[in-house]
């Protein structure tokens, strides 16, 4: 164990959990976990993709186009993991205590369906899925009002679509 308390065995599995994502498509990542004076960076994968500069393009554009400010979910990402590392939090846990909301949740029967068609979801949602942005939300690639749920989304003010291009960056 290092002055700062990190295990290289811990270190070397996150090195394996992140080259996974790598692996199955995430064009690249960095980490940072610092603890006690002692920090450690990685980087895996591409900093660029088709051409563009990280600042550019690919999955950077998610976090800028977001509602939240751009640093919010990096911390709050930090703040979880430091509550599983102290085993206060557990990823696979279900968030339904932290999230009353989010308990019991209903789903629609079939995308193209009435709003009134809808069965229990099969699963909570996790701390897991909401740091991965797995949470259960996702976007309609479809014209916009084609949909019964995109009319009720557009309605309340919530409607989603593709994203739009970005323009180039300003040489």
């Amino acid at each position: 164990m290092s002055k700062g308390g990190f295990s290289k065995a811990r270190l070397d599995r996150m090195h394996e959990v992140m080259a996974g994502h790598v692996e199955r498509g995430v064009p690249g990542l960095v980490t940072l976990v610092s603890r006690r004076g002692e920090t450690h960076v990685e980087a895996i994968g591409l900093k660029a993709t088709g051409g563009l500069g990280a600042a550019g393009a690919g999955r950077s554009g998610a976090t800028r186009s977001s509602a939240s400010p751009p640093m919010t979910k990096p911390i709050t990402a930090a703040a979880a993991m430091i509550l599983v590392e102290e085993c206060k939090l557990r990823l696979d846990e279900p968030v339904d205590r932290l999230l009353p909301e989010l308990a019991g949740r209903k789903v629609l029967r079939r995308l193209d369906g009435p709003l009134e068609d809808t069965v229990p979801a099969r699963r909570p949602i996790t701390v897991r899925d909401l740091l991965t942005f797995r949470l259960g939300s996702g976007m309609i690639m479809a014209p916009p009002g084609t949909m019964p749920i995109q009319k009720a989304l557009a309605r309340a003010g919530s409607a989603s679509g593709p994203p739009s291009p970005r323009p180039p960056p300003h040489a």
